[in-house]
């Protein structure tokens, strides 16, 4: 890799900057091996039912017993509904597929709604695809490379032995820059892909340890392997139903994937994709390992959106579905109908409700505890005190607010941790939800556009999801 210098010569530390999100505490659902939940683990605490419905949905998901199911967590706002299923996430390892979209996402996407949950629910299926290649493998005798007078063409040869035998291969001019940028020299061992002419360094040979009186101590010695130079391998990957179908549509292609504008995917092409994979799976090739999706907020979608997602649950490749609401008794959007949760009841019916319950107060003093760890934030024990008793009159969310914001008033001072008047300080800065509402009140109309119909439900926002 080349370095770059700057005319100054003054050394920097260089300190590492991590985005702390609203949920980057999250390790897993705090779980033991009896599914039962502890008190506080994993960065999860409380909510021990919905953790406990949430593991044995886990371990179906993990055993592939439960894909074309539907979950919904309600309960209401701050109740660590997203954080559940972010622990989900994080239980299930890199190799099962799991994708999060908030339902509002579908309607802002310049595709349809339907083609934009199709792809939801495609990234979400993984296929472990299983491939035999040649590969050789052994130790570098010596590398003989001849250029031209011009320097455009390059010829080599490359001897390469294991302990039993020794060959000599040609090499074109595309593996001669491939075994330079990997730097590899004499007495080195390697393997390469016949296929696609990927070299990989797996060390150097033992018998090349004393030939060198300075060693780097990142230098790893292996044996000379043993037997035949070219060897068969069974080379396993996983990807994701979606990722197939992008790859093979014509009009996009493999760099759409890295563009994140797929467009629109043809029905054909897909249901040519479901047959190879069928194919694939019968002779062994591939497995379907279904994944879990995660739709946010999921009484933003409309009828039509609901009836696809019924339809698309009956579909032999569909993964987990698990939702989240924190609406009660709400309407359907794109109907006059008021349904629990904005759910149509044939819905509603396929569905495993999991509902999620306010946190108590020494719940809400260890969720603070994790956050301050979390942001690199001292609380006095006083402190903690007022901000658990403050998320217990306002919110959770406010008070996790509250926690950076003292954090900046402390460092002012210059004091190490945050002590009660800084959070009041704070506190007077900010409003929460009930102080903002008070405020409005006394302002009696000065603000813009404040005249409201005769219908006073319009006033506090219950009846403010009418279709555009």
């Amino acid at each position: 890799m080349a370095t770059i210098t700057t005319g100054t010569a003054e050394l920097r530390d260089i300190t590492k900057m991590e985005r702390i999100g609203a949920h980057s505490h999250i390790r897993g659902l705090g779980l033991d091996d009896r599914l039962e939940p502890r008190e506080n683990s994993q960065g999860m605490v409380g909510q021990g039912k919905a953790r406990k419905a949430a593991g044995m949905i886990l371990k179906m998901v993990q055993e592939g017993r439960i894909a074309g199911r539907a979950i919904l967590f309600a309960g209401p706002p701050s109740t660590g509904k997203t954080a559940i299923a972010l622990g989900m996430a994080q239980q299930l390892g890199i190799d099962v597929p799991f994708t999060m979209i908030a339902a509002s996402e579908v309607f802002s996407l310049s595709m349809s709604k339907t083609e934009a949950l199709t792809q939801a629910f495609r990234r979400s299926i993984g296929v472990r695809i299983k491939e035999e290649t040649e590969i050789i493998e052994g130790e570098v005798v010596e590398i003989q490379i001849d250029r031209s007078l011009t320097g455009a063409t390059k010829t080599g040869k490359l001897t390469i032995k294991t302990t039993d035998m020794e060959t000599i291969y040609d090499l074109g001019s595309k593996m001669i820059d491939a075994l330079s940028k990997e730097k590899v020299l004499a007495g080195d061992v390697v393997t390469i892909d016949k296929a696609s002419g990927r070299i990989t360094k797996l060390g150097r040979s033992f018998a090349r340890s004393r030939d060198y009186d300075a060693m780097g101590a990142d230098t790893k010695f292996v044996q000379c392997p043993e037997g035949e130079l070219q060897k068969r391998k069974e080379v396993v990957h996983t990807v994701s139903l979606h990722e197939i179908d992008v790859i093979n549509s014509r009009t996009q292609g493999f760099l759409a994937l890295f563009a994140g504008d797929t467009g629109e995917i043809k029905p054909e092409l897909r249901n040519q994709i479901n047959t190879k994979v069928a194919e694939w799976r019968e002779e062994g090739k591939a497995e379907i390992i279904p994944g879990v999706l995660f739709i946010d907020e999921v009484h933003m979608l409309d009828i039509e959106c609901f009836s696809f997602l019924n339809r698309a649950l009956e579909n032999e490749l569909s993964p987990l579905v698990i939702m989240a609401s924190n609406r009660g008794m709400t309407r359907i959007r794109g109907t006059k109908y008021r349904s629990p949760h904005g759910l149509p009841v044939d819905l509603l019916d396929r569905v495993l409700i999991v509902s999620t319950k306010p946190y108590l107060e020494e719940d809400v003093q260890q969720i603070i505890q994790i956050r301050c760890q979390e942001e690199d934030v001292t609380l006095s024990p006083d402190a903690l005190t007022v901000l658990s008793s403050m998320a217990m009159q306002t919110t959770l969310r406010y008070a996790l607010n509250l926690i950076s914001c003292a954090q900046v008033l402390a460092t002012k001072r210059k004091a190490d941790q945050v002590e009660v008047e800084d959070l009041r300080r704070a506190y007077t800065y900010f409003m929460d939800e009930k102080r903002s509402v008070q405020w409005l009140k006394e302002q009696q109309g000065s603000l813009v556009f404040e005249e409201i119909d005769g219908d006073d439900t319009k006033a506090n926002g219950t009846a403010m999801d009418e279709d555009e």
